[in-house]
């Protein structure tokens, strides 16, 4: 099994679609056997879906995720976990052990015509995005173990 996690400074980066690197954990029997921080060349939103596809990748640990790539990774067969944020490998061991709290409606709706100046909102809980930056929280989720 392959987890891939936006990664940005350890962290889960929160804007799937200019997410830069993924760091790809390779598991066997729930035990990460290896790990890879991986560019992604340039490719971003849909196209991401079919890099992680290239990387056999079986499951997606994210912040914020756009509905075009949702549909993406669905069709690719790729296991979604969004609305996460903090540590990236705690957020992976929180996963493997089953206690990895996400947010299953996720989304951020920032395309099209919704560019007024004052960022975008992510996830069902409304919380602000700000700007494409790095370092903000999307989904009012947080990924670990309680």
């Amino acid at each position: 099994m392959k987890i891939a996690v936006t990664y940005e400074n350890g962290n889960i980066f929160q804007h799937f679609g200019h997410t830069e690197t993924f760091k790809i954990y390779t598991v066997e029997n729930k035990e990460i056997i290896s790990s890879e921080v991986i560019p992604t060349e340039g490719s971003g939103h849909g196209a991401l879906g079919g890099f992680l596809a290239a990387h056999e990748v079986d499951v997606l640990i994210c912040g914020g995720i756009g509905g075009g790539a949702k549909m993406a990774l669905a069709q690719a067969g790729i296991q979604l976990m969004g609305g996460c944020s903090g540590s990236a490998d705690e957020a992976v061991a929180a996963y493997l052990a089953g206690k990895l709290i996400f947010n299953p409606n996720v989304q951020c709706n920032h395309h099209g015509d919704h560019h007024h100046g004052e960022g975008h909102s992510c996830g069902s809980h409304g919380h602000s995005c700000g700007s494409h930056g790095g370092g903000h929280s999307c989904g009012g989720g947080s990924c670990g173990s309680h």
